[in-house]
Order: C-alpha cells, then sequence, then structure tokens
C-alpha cells in the first residue's frame, strides 16, 4: 500500500519547518538512506533520508512552503505493482489516504464508509502515521489507527500482529485506553489552572493599531526567531531565575594569557579570555558536581563531565554550540574548537547534536563594553553565565592599600529548581577562583 512521507523532527524541539527543496521528483525510485529533501529548521538546513524504499507517487508539499508542521505527510511512496491510482485523496485534509485494508478488515471499513449518495469528500481520514518516543514510524494500517483515534489508545503501547508487526485492527477492538498524557504545563510542575491564568498580550492587529499613522517597517519572523520568543518567553514563565554577583580580577589571567601565546605562536595559537571562561567553568562544575545539572521535568540529572555551551551571535539570532567534555581538554583544544563552532554557527551549517543539550551555559557581551547583564536560562540548562568587560577599576588590597586592577563582573543565573542559593554561590566562587589563579586550570 502507498507510504506516506511525513515532514521529520530533526531536532527534539522543531515542532515545523521549511520544506527549502525537493532533491527528488515524482516517477523517481528512492531506496531507504537516499536524500530526497532539504529541510529547513528554526537553527539551521538539514538533508532528510528516505526511511523507505518505492517510487515517488505524489509530492504533496511543494518546496519553499514555510509552517509545515512535524508529522504532516509531504509526500507518498508507492511500493511495486502500485501506481498513482492507489493513492485516495482525503477532502477532509487534504493529504492522500492509504490504500484500502485487507479483506478481513472489510466489514469494519464498511461501516465507516460514505453512503452512496453522500460525496465521497466526507469519508473519515485515517489519523496520520504516528511515530515513537524515538521518532521511528510506528506502522498501522489505517483503520487500525481510526479505531485507536477514537478510542484515545496509544499506538506505541500495543504489539502489532500483522505483517513486519504492523497494526492492525483485530490489535486495537479490544485495547483498553492508556491515561492521557499529562498537559505541557502540568509536566513542567505547572498546574492547569496557572497555565490558563497565564496572561496573553496584545494580538498582533491590536498593536498595528496602536501605531496607525506612523511610518514602521515590518519584520516577517524566520523561524529562528518565532523559537527564540517562544523558549525565552517559556524560560521566563516557568524556571525561577536567581542571580548572583561576583566581581573577578583578571590581571593575573591576562598576564598568564599573554605568555602563553608567546610560546604557542609558532603553532598558530591564539587564546582569548573567553577561552579561559569556559575552561574556569568547566573545572569549577567538576568541584561542585551537584552543580552540573539540569531539570528534567520531574527530575534532575546530575551530569558527569562539563559540557559548556557559548552563546554565539548570529544575523536574526543566536546559537549556543555545545563544547563536550570540556574539563578535559586543553586550553589550546578548546580554542579551536570554539573558533570552528563559533564559524559554522554563523553559516548555519551546525547539527543539531552540536548545539543541544550541555548543564551549563556563558554568555558574553564584554567584547561590546557591557559591564553588567543578566541573562536567561535556556532549558534544560541550570545556569548560565553572563559575563561583562574588563575594566580598570579602583580596588582595595589585602594590605589596605588602594590600587587600580582590571575587573570583570559576572552574573550567574540560576534555576532555583536544580541549584540552591548555597549551592549556586559555592559554583560561582570556583569559577572565580579558577580565573583570578589561571595557572592552577592546568594543573
Amino acid at each position: 500500500m502507498p507510504t506516506e512521507i511525513l515532514m521529520p523532527a530533526l531536532s527534539p524541539t522543531m515542532e515545523e519547518g521549511t520544506l527549502a527543496k525537493w532533491l527528488v521528483k515524482e516517477g523517481d525510485t528512492v531506496s531507504s538512506g537516499d536524500l530526497i529533501a532539504e529541510i529547513e529548521t528554526d537553527k539551521a538546513t538539514m538533508e532528510f533520508e528516505a526511511v523507505d524504499e518505492g517510487v515517488v507517487g505524489k509530492i504533496l508539499v511543494a518546496e519553499g512552503s514555510e509552517g509545515v508542521k512535524v508529522n504532516t505527510p509531504i509526500a507518498v511512496l508507492l511500493e511495486d505493482g502500485e501506481s498513482a491510482d492507489d493513492i485516495q485523496s482525503s477532502a477532509a485534509n487534504g493529504t492522500p489516504a492509504p490504500a484500502a485494508e485487507p479483506a478481513k478488515d472489510a466489514a469494519a471499513a464498511k461501516s465507516e464508509a460514505p453512503k452512496d449518495d453522500a460525496p465521497k469528500a466526507e469519508a473519515k481520514a485515517a489519523p496520520a502515521a504516528p511515530q515513537g518516543a524515538d521518532g521511528s514510524r510506528i506502522f498501522a494500517s489505517p483503520l487500525a489507527r481510526r479505531i485507536a483515534a477514537d478510542k484515545g489508545l496509544d499506538l506505541a503501547q500495543i504489539t502489532g500482529s500483522g505483517p513486519k508487526g504492523r497494526i492492525v485492527k483485530a490489535d486495537v477492538i479490544d485495547a483498553k485506553p492508556q491515561a492521557a498524557a499529562a498537559p505541557k504545563a502540568e509536566a513542567a510542575g505547572a498546574s492547569p489552572a496557572a497555565a490558563a491564568a497565564a496572561p496573553a498580550g496584545p494580538s498582533a492587529d491590536q498593536v498595528a493599531r496602536m501605531y496607525e499613522g506612523r511610518d514602521y517597517e515590518e519584520v516577517k519572523l524566520d523561524g529562528m526567531r518565532k523559537t527564540i520568543a517562544a523558549r525565552l518567553t517559556e524560560a521566563k514563565q516557568q524556571v525561577p531565575h536567581f542571580y548572583l554577583r561576583r566581581d573577578i580580577q583578571l590581571d593575573a589571567l591576562l598576564k598568564f594569557r599573554g605568555e602563553l601565546n608567546k610560546q604557542l605562536e609558532a603553532r598558530g595559537v591564539k587564546l582569548s579570555v573567553n577561552d579561559f571562561i569556559i575552561k574556569a567553568c568547566a573545572l569549577a562544575l567538576q568541584s561542585v558536581p551537584d552543580a552540573n545539572a539540569v531539570w528534567a521535568g520531574d527530575r534532575v540529572l546530575k551530569m558527569k563531565a562539563s559540557d559548556v555551551a557559548v552563546a554565539v551571535a548570529i544575523e536574526g539570532g543566536l546559537f549556543t554550540p555545545v563544547l563536550q567534555d570540556s574539563d578535559s581538554k586543553s586550553l589550546s583544544a578548546l580554542s579551536a574548537e570554539m573558533k570552528d563552532l563559533a564559524a559554522r554557527a554563523r553559516d548555519r551549517k551546525l547539527a543539531p547534536h552540536e548545539y543541544q543539550g550541555g548543564s551549563f551555559a556563558i554568555s558574553n557581551l564584554g567584547m561590546f563594553g557591557i559591564e553588567n547583564f543578566d541573562a536567561v536560562i535556556n532549558p534544560p540548562h541550570g545556569a548560565i553565565l553572563a559575563v561583562g568587560a574588563g575594566v580598570k577599576k579602583p580596588v582595595v588590597g589585602k594590605d589596605g592599600e588602594l590600587a587600580v586592577a582590571t575587573v570583570m563582573s559576572v552574573t550567574l543565573s540560576v534555576d532555583h529548581r536544580v541549584i540552591d542559593g548555597a549551592l549556586g554561590a559555592e559554583l560561582l566562587n570556583a569559577i572565580k577562583d579558577n580565573l583570578e589563579n589561571p595557572m592552577v586550570m592546568l594543573a
């Protein structure tokens, strides 16, 4: 029977994307693993591989289409012996209905079929092919999908008895409904009432009416900006932030960095202050392991390695590429990896695994002259360090004498569900100690 090709979820957070380009056309034969399309996510353009083999019978979504929801049918594959005539259009949603059921399902199918004097467009379409928790497709007949939808069944919990484990009518007809999935707000610890009570801002039309008669340019939001808006709004509404601030003296680090760069010049290596900050945070997470953690809805995950994300500004948004195992890498290795990730981030060439994950993030605006600021946590991270510029300031030395030092102000934004105040203070103190005693980081 014809097989629907669904819009893939190319990252755990992807809900929709742009079908940028088809790499095949109707009538082409494809095999599993063949590249068939280019999909633009909120972060990057990625190639999409075929999972099944067959002939492209019909392309349902034209290239260049924006806002295509994940799991929406985008094309139909035909198996050997099938033709385009086997694809039945569904007027309900404009997508094809798979081929008719085998004879053993005919009686049940008949009761759901439209009457002879009713338009065929009124036929009830089968729900889209579902996916398992790992993103793999769950194979089920159209009738089984309809029965499951009517009974509120989760097909991921049902074992199919058909060919190659395919779920058929007999598997779902006597199955009992599963408990309904908790709403997203409840999974995050919020009550339904609290979620419903969340205030909504003015609509786009209402805002536009406020500025009638004024000249302005309307900028259309791309996928990245929409995602940033949604995630940061969610973060500020659902993550209980608290903030810890310290001043860090950089003179010893700047002197040490200068000496190292002279010795590394022959190798073409030039360390930045940011490289030292990454290393200092990574080692601090190892010194305070309880703070190396992320929020996972109903539990906290304590990470073993220090995977540190670093915010990289690009045109129209930002990436947070993750440097895995930062605690065990040398400063020169971190520097080279950070330069590579930043360059590919600006070209939007990062793969999802390169900007997802991590337990801790760094946002450095010091190069723009910003002395201090508060950063928003990027869930599920437990904390983010906002780094300001190093500025010459008067300081009081240990002997009570006034001196001038290069001082960098930092603010640690902390998720109170993951890290309590004293633990956050211990982490920030460890970061400060590492930066003010940079040779310790090489021990």
